[in-house]
């Protein structure tokens, strides 16, 4: 059978952009096979889609020849365009309809012993309304994740590839490169869109760490790292007073200036706090 490009299939099923879903859609298939090259082979990997809409980033990623490709989108318009492209492709396939908040992605993994590395790579041109929030939730099972490469408005990948001292420098660069790798890969102009986004994106790759920066539990890095950046204008003094009645000794214990501002606290440093909890 033939496949009907991605901007055919939206005409047939009428997939106009909604905008609820955060939905713009990318019809150009050599900018797709640019996203999908970033991940690297991908033939030995299990892979997850998040929010595939009428598939074009989807087909990259096949033509890539993963083991498996798993979608899952939650707009029951685009399941029929997906499921058009699943006979084309077979059980390459796997389509998914349901809340990507919801998806407990570690299912996908399958025990197959022909899979040289059991772990997933992620794919996606994420909706903006719930990316940072997808991430956590990755965060939390990044030992079974290999990579990520992920689409994104420009101003969250600067805040997760932020380093200390930088203007974009907070809670999202602190956990994310606590527990992985970052760079931002490019930047997407608004022009490969359908419609064209009012804010400009940009590809972010987040490589987990073969271990943490630090032995420490994430759950109270977390707390020492929302307490300090709730108030950034503050001193650390002053704005881990939520967390430490005595926030300045801590601080002093910890080797850390009790003036400094939140954004030129290391994550190693919070680290030490979050031990001292």
């Amino acid at each position: 059978m033939t496949l009907l490009s991605t901007s055919e299939l939206i005409k047939k099923y009428g997939l106009l952009a909604k905008k609820s879903l955060g939905q713009n859609f990318i019809l150009d298939k050599n900018f797709t096979d640019k996203i999908a090259r970033c991940a690297g082979d991908l033939s030995n990997y299990e892979v997850l889609e998040i929010g595939p809409g009428p598939g074009s980033l989807t087909r990259s990623i096949l033509d890539a020849n993963p083991h498996q490709l798993t979608v899952v989108e939650m707009d029951e318009r685009c399941i029929a365009a997906l499921q058009e492209m699943q006979q084309f492709y077979g059980t390459k396939l796997q389509i998914i309809q349901g809340d990507a908040l919801k998806f407990d992605e570690t299912k996908i993994l399958t025990s197959d012993s022909s899979i040289i590395n059991p772990k997933l790579k992620i794919i996606a041109n994420l909706p903006y309304n719930i990316g940072t929030v997808l991430i956590f939730k990755w965060l939390k099972n990044v030992d079974k994740i290999a990579s990520m490469h992920l689409m994104l408005q420009k101003e969250v990948v600067e805040r997760i590839t932020a380093k200390v001292g930088d203007n974009h420098y907070g809670r999202l660069a602190v956990m994310v490169n606590f527990l992985c790798e970052t760079r931002l890969v490019f930047t997407v102009s608004k022009s490969v869109f359908t419609p064209p986004p009012k804010v400009t994106s940009a590809i972010v790759e987040i490589i987990p760490r073969t271990k943490p920066l630090a032995d420490v539990e994430f759950h109270k890095l977390e707390r020492v790292v929302a307490a300090a950046f709730n108030q950034r204008r503050k001193m650390i003094k002053s704005s881990l007073k939520a967390v430490f009645s005595n926030s300045e000794e801590v601080l002093k214990s910890a080797n850390i200036n009790p003036e400094l501002r939140p954004e030129q606290i290391k994550i190693e440093q919070f680290c030490q706090l979050a031990k001292l909890l």
